[in-house]
């Protein structure tokens, strides 16, 4: 059986890596938004819009949902594809890619808005969650105990064994 001494390093061990590992997963997803014009034709002026979605997280985002409604109806009309999609899950540096055709019904600049990405961040586990929270509170404390239990207990150096008087 382990004696409790080796066992205290283990256990400091396995709370610092439980409290970085649930601090670092999490999903990061960036948009890129590029808007090409073309005219097909005299007076039509036609958008295409890519939507390329990118994880650089740790962790899968679900559920992502982009939304680009930032075209008004009133100046352009949707030739083809949708200005929203829905991707199930996206894996840790992988992408994805959206593009739809708009028809331009008036001449002019547009400035447009950011698409709107929403996702799901997976659900930590009960260790994970406790770990995020109390981990560093168990940190400082299994310092202090660690110190305490050092500063206490007696030394085995050889001079203590040489301190014994000798008749």
């Amino acid at each position: 059986m382990a004696t409790p001494r080796s066992l205290l390093p283990i256990l400091l061990a396995v709370a610092l890596a439980a409290t970085a590992a649930a601090a670092g997963d999490a999903p990061f997803v960036i948009v890129h938004k590029k808007v090409s014009l073309s005219r097909p034709g005299p007076g039509v002026e036609r958008l295409t819009v890519t939507l390329d979605i990118y994880n650089q997280g740790a962790t899968t985002a679900y559920d992502v949902s982009l939304n680009d409604d930032s075209w008004p109806q009133e100046a352009f009309e949707i030739v083809s594809g949708s200005t929203s999609k829905i991707v199930e899950k996206l894996d840790p540096g992988a992408t994805a890619s959206h593009n739809f055709v708009l028809e331009a019904k008036v001449q002019g600049r547009f400035q447009g808005s950011p698409a709107v990405i929403k996702y799901r961040v997976p659900t930590k586990t009960a260790l994970q969650r406790l770990a995020g929270k109390y981990g560093p509170l168990a940190s400082v404390v299994s310092f202090v105990g660690l110190f305490g239990y050092l500063v206490a207990s007696p030394s085995k150096s050889n001079g203590a064994k040489g301190s014994k008087k000798k008749r």
